[in-house]
């Protein structure tokens, strides 16, 4: 039952996921600059994530970001290209085949760095039915265009 939870939770962010893609989009065309929607985006989002930081108690905890990697914090700048591809791509693919070409993307990268363990996370193997998780997606992603 504990597992429901979490796949829960990241389906339905994925489901947000699609619905913010086409809303940045049309911010990208009221503001006339996809880059300012991205950021107009990244900043309501940082404002919020703030928040709710602070609602948590756990403010203090951005006084250790002299403490960790800097190279971690490229997530951030990857996270804003993600943004701004999709706000993008989506008026010129549609919402569908742009979804797809994500979740494609991040799934192959995810089996590799399951693989790898990265980030200290635990190792999952490429197994043949994770490859064909990742083929069916890509299947779907040819059909979107069909």
């Amino acid at each position: 039952m504990a597992q429901y939870v979490p796949l829960f939770l990241i389906v339905l962010a994925g489901g947000l996921a699609a619905v913010q893609a086409p809303m940045n989009a049309a911010l990208g065309r009221g503001l006339g600059s996809g880059t300012g929607a991205a950021a107009v985006s990244f900043g309501v989002g940082f404002a919020g994530l703030l928040a709710v930081t602070w609602a948590q108690g756990d403010g203090s905890a951005l006084t250790r970001i002299g403490h960790v990697d800097r190279r971690l914090l490229l997530g951030g700048l990857l996270g804003a290209f993600y943004v701004w591809a999709i706000l993008w791509c989506v008026p010129q693919l549609g919402i569908v085949t742009a979804v797809s070409a994500m979740i494609l993307g991040q799934l192959v990268v995810a089996l590799t760095m399951d693989a790898a363990g990265m980030f200290g996370l635990p190792v999952h193997q490429i197994t043949p039915q994770r490859v064909l998780a990742v083929a069916l997606v890509a299947g779907g992603l040819v059909l979107s265009r069909a």
